[in-house]
């Protein structure tokens, strides 16, 4: 690519303007919003679109091919040669290039969806404009709608709407670490000092070995150690054994410590596994404990008629986490933390006098400030309010099953590849399995295969697939990893991918 000339300094164009349609009298510090923000935009986004087709079409694929190395030399060439009027241009045109794409039938790891259109168009109006939610005088519709979306999905969740409350997050990461906040608050009440918890109470936190990893982050966080989060056994589908979970709680109270959450999980991040959530409720009331459900993968099921019973008894936990930056199409971040009763929000309460003072409160005012653990805050809520507006619940509930039919499919093409072994039906839109060639015995051998032939797709462009690990020791946990979010993919494109898997395992192997 060409990177543009510079105007001249005696005002004449440019002999190469390149691909940038902005009016050379456009100042480059001119800004996006008020009333002449559209008419800078406007030829900015026309740039954009271009050098994003110019990108797409240079990668061919799901991911650049090169290594790590190659790619990070491209982007220091590239910052090098982009200046002024032609940085935007070039900038996204390697971004375009430089990406893995999630919209690629081949680009298949992660919890990592691409969004729809309508989502990243409203997200833009929200860039442009740059509401902040911390106080209403910054955002004063954005405020209003951020609460009536919070009710929209309290109720989809089975809450009370008149009851509950929450906030928009940066994902489950955050929406974990809010829930078991306020766990320790509420269940420690009264025992919590300025200076932490006092010696003698020891707080616990029972979560299945398949919890996300922000669920020991969380409680470091929280002052409690990572050691408080009591790991529960699970099945070999990663689904907490209720008899284990009961034990843990018996055996956590017998030793004079205090239970204060039970975090169920539904939707695995391996395998999408949905815990026993009646069971889950029913041990953590008879305990005491709060019951936080990390429902950001599997909570796009309830969008679904068909698969919203698989998360039956979600309703009765005290706190719950979205994220509809996985199965919602919205672009990152797209997170949710609601709590059943909004009384359980006290500790987050804050008063600042330059953000929610308490006459302008009393006046009417409302303020989202005691609502998140952040303070500047993006008006996240307003692409999902256009995207449920547009589509409907309706509309995103036939993505979901898309997604869903899309795994059984690829279940039954990886059952019949004899080079291929599957772990387990899929739950969600994850498939879980491997490769191994008929013949090889050995577990370690099979887990470097697998670890390289995905290497080697990673390297020449042609395929990102996850990679993780099975509970329990020793060699031969090693699987492979499909996470379908992309509702347009066809199983033939699936068979393509699954193709080019066996075709990498047998270079590996051969190798």
């Amino acid at each position: 690519m060409t990177a543009p000339d510079e105007p001249r300094l005696d005002g004449s164009p440019p002999a190469n303007p390149g691909p940038v349609d902005t009016p050379l009298d456009t100042p480059l510090d001119a800004l996006a919003g008020g009333v002449a923000g559209p008419a800078a935009l406007g030829p900015l986004l026309a740039t954009v679109l271009d050098a994003l087709d110019t990108g797409a079409a240079r990668r061919g694929g799901p991911l650049p091919a090169g290594s790590p190395a190659a790619i990070a030399a491209l982007v220091t060439e590239t910052l090098a040669g982009a200046h002024g009027r032609g940085a935007l241009a070039r900038l996204t045109e390697l971004l375009a290039h430089g990406a893995a794409d999630p919209a690629d039938p081949a680009c298949a790891a992660h919890l990592h969806c691409p969004p729809l259109a309508v989502a990243a168009a409203a997200d833009l109006a929200v860039s442009a404009l740059n509401p902040s939610q911390d106080s209403w005088d910054q955002a004063p519709a954005a405020t209003a709608l951020e609460t009536a979306l919070i009710d929209e999905l309290a109720a989809l969740v089975g809450y009370d709407p008149a009851r509950a409350t929450g906030v928009l997050t940066s994902g489950g990461t955050e929406s974990n670490l809010m829930g078991l906040m306020l766990a320790r608050d509420q269940k420690l009440d009264g025992i919590v000092e300025l200076d932490g918890i006092p010696a003698g109470v020891t707080p616990r936190i029972i979560a299945s070995r398949a919890a996300h990893f922000s669920v020991q982050r969380a409680a470091a966080l929280l002052g409690l150690g990572e050691r408080a989060v009591v790991p529960v056994p699970v099945d070999r589908e990663l689904r907490m054994d209720p008899a284990a979970l009961e034990r843990a709680l018996a055996e956590t109270s017998w030793a004079g410590q205090t239970p204060i959450a039970v975090v169920a999980t539904a939707g695995t991040t391996d395998t999408g596994a949905i815990d026993p959530l009646h069971t889950a409720a029913d041990l953590a009331a008879r305990y005491g404990a709060w019951l936080h459900v990390d429902a950001a993968y599997g909570g796009g099921a309830l969008l679904s008629a068909r698969l919203a019973p698989l998360l039956d008894g979600i309703a009765r936990a005290d706190s719950v986490s979205l994220d509809w930056h996985k199965l919602g199409w919205q672009p990152a971040a797209a997170g949710i933390f609601l709590t059943r009763r909004a009384e359980s929000y006290v500790s987050l309460a804050r008063r600042a006098e330059y953000l929610n003072p308490a006459d302008d409160e009393q006046a009417g005012y409302p303020s989202l400030l005691g609502r998140s653990l952040r303070t500047t805050r993006r008006a996240d809520a307003f692409k999902i309010a256009v995207t449920l507006r547009t589509l409907g619940r309706d509309g995103l509930g036939r993505l979901v099953d898309a997604c869903h039919e899309l795994a059984l499919d690829t279940a039954e093409a990886v059952r019949a590849e004899p080079e291929l072994e599957l772990h387990g039906e899929p739950v969600l839109t994850t498939v879980v399995f491997r490769y191994r060639p008929p013949g090889e015995r050995d577990p370690a051998a099979v887990d470097r295969l697998n670890g390289d032939l995905r290497r080697a797709l990673l390297r020449t462009g042609r395929a990102v697939v996850g990679r993780t690990e099975l509970p329990g020791e020793g060699p031969g946990r090693v699987r492979l990893k499909l996470t379908l979010l992309n509702p347009h993919t066809t199983p033939a494109d699936v068979g393509a991918l699954l193709h080019e898997v066996v075709r990498a395992g047998r270079e590996a192997g051969a190798g």
